[in-house]
């Protein structure tokens, strides 16, 4: 019998889409995510864990080693484990774009070492013991990527296969995850054929999001490769996600339980992008327990040990509710109980 699936809630709500510029709504603590995080509780069922985001205000990637066993004090008293990392490899963070020139490919790298040096003392804390390191192009938006396809993906592939080094060097794995968005990440194909120019299963995987790969379906960034139309059918839906699914779930290695209304709108750096929903808004387009399945098929050989939330871009008031966290809970447990 399969282990079973740990739930793990995102810490990056907290912080994704907030600020401190006009308009912005403030980010979230990471004490205080993680308070609305133990609160949580269907039937007696608790989260386990959280996936983390490594960038200020919750962690400062250049932190020392006594900050980060703190960071890790404080989440393992609070009941929880850390699972999958997010490396801050995006212009602003540390990083800067992977299909860039040498100074640009240089600052994702050192993200991605930087990622890799708080993984291994998370690990060594006791902390964490399963998970990946999430990392993107970090080139945002497509049109810089269609002036020549081949050669910008040969790029990003390139990038990702010196990161791949350094996480096979942390004894990591790193996780691609697909967004519309991301410049050669954009669609299921353009995600399928960046994995496979890679070519490094073993260390470089996709990470699986409900949100953002309903919307490879519908070809947002990528019209030629829609599986679907508008107006589709049940069965035509279905047909199309076993199609998408079929083609990357051998590469999926990390995966995200969500709710998408087919709106293409976020906030601040993630604009254009996949809007989550809340487990269960009513313009959800998603079964999630359903849809969850196709990806989660054979999870365990695939060394999938726990499944997350993302919930990017809610407002404060909605992150600050216990109802939206014990909703969210309950569609995790109910896709739990589902795998297998």
């Amino acid at each position: 019998m399969s282990k079973q699936l740990k739930l793990h809630n995102a810490m990056w709500p907290g912080l994704v889409g907030k600020g401190t510029d006009e308009g912005q709504e403030p980010p979230i603590s990471l004490e205080r995510m993680l308070d609305l995080t133990v609160a949580a509780e269907v039937n007696g069922r608790k989260f386990e864990g959280v996936d983390y985001f490594l960038f200020l205000p919750h962690t400062d990637p250049d932190a020392s080693e006594d900050e980060l066993r703190g960071i890790a004090d404080l989440i393992q008293s609070k009941g929880l484990n850390v699972g999958t990392l997010v490396a801050p490899v995006w212009p602003g963070t540390v990083g800067d774009s992977a299909m860039g020139d040498a100074e640009a490919t240089d600052k994702f790298l050192t993200a991605v070492k930087k990622a890799c040096h708080i993984a291994s003392v998370f690990n060594e804390h006791g902390v964490r013991s399963y998970g990946s390191i999430r990392i993107d192009s970090a080139e945002f938006g497509v049109d810089q990527w269609r002036e020549n396809p081949g050669a910008n993906t040969a790029k990003i592939a390139a990038t990702f296969k010196e990161a791949a080094k350094i996480a096979a060097d942390h004894g990591e794995r790193l996780a691609a995850e697909g967004e519309i968005c991301w410049a050669g990440m954009h669609s299921w194909k353009d995600m399928l054929d960046l994995l496979e120019e890679v070519g490094m299963p073993e260390t470089l995987g996709f990470q699986a999001d409900l949100a953002h790969t309903y919307l490879y379906l519908m070809g947002y960034n990528a019209p030629e490769h829609a599986l679907l139309k508008d107006g589709y059918s049940e069965e035509e839906f279905w047909a199309a996600y076993k199609t998408m699914t079929d083609k990357l779930r051998p590469w999926t290695i990390d995966f995200h339980v969500a709710q998408n209304d087919g709106e293409v709108h976020g906030a601040g750096d993630h604009d254009k992008t996949g809007k989550h929903c809340p487990a269960d808004d009513p313009n959800g387009k998603l079964d999630i327990v359903e849809c969850s399945k196709y990806w989660l098929q054979d999870a365990e050989s695939r060394g999938i040990e726990h499944i997350c939330w993302d919930g990017c871009m809610f407002p404060n008031a909605m992150l600050e509710s216990p109802e939206t966290w014990n909703t969210i809970l309950a569609s995790m447990i109910a896709v739990q109980e589902a795998h297998g």
